[in-house]
């Protein structure tokens, strides 16, 4: 599986933006894809993840309301549309994908087997 993360950019508080995650390979059903954020100096945390089966979504608290995470199966690609962007979502945002991963890991980075690029997003003030 590997995973071509694209969508990021400069833009300023209050804008959106859609981060695209195209996955090639076997995905689809049984498999979950995440999006993960790290911030200059701080750990990478988890943003969202969506689940194949059943189209379920996750988030994390922080991005609650304002991003919103879904999938296209036609063409194995996962979105991310994050609107009213803040300074403190600038982050390099990364894409992964794992198998079987049972539903209070979804949102775990240890659980995902597969990691795309990162690409940067920057939320000017």
């Amino acid at each position: 599986v590997q995973l071509q993360a694209s969508g990021g950019g400069l833009v300023q508080t209050g804008d959106s933006l859609r981060l695209s995650c195209a996955a090639s390979g076997r995905t689809g059903r049984g498999y979950t894809m995440g999006w993960f954020r790290e911030a200059p100096g701080k750990e990478r945390e988890s943003v969202a993840a969506f689940r194949w089966s059943g189209r379920i979504t996750y988030y994390e608290d922080s991005v609650k309301g304002r991003f919103t995470i879904s999938g296209d199966s036609a063409t194995n690609t996962v979105y991310l549309q994050m609107n009213s962007l803040k300074p403190e979502d600038t982050a390099v945002y990364y894409c992964a994908a794992g198998y079987g991963i049972i539903t209070s890991n979804s949102l775990r980075s240890s659980a995902y087997t597969y990691w795309g690029q990162g690409t940067l997003v920057t939320v000017s003030s």
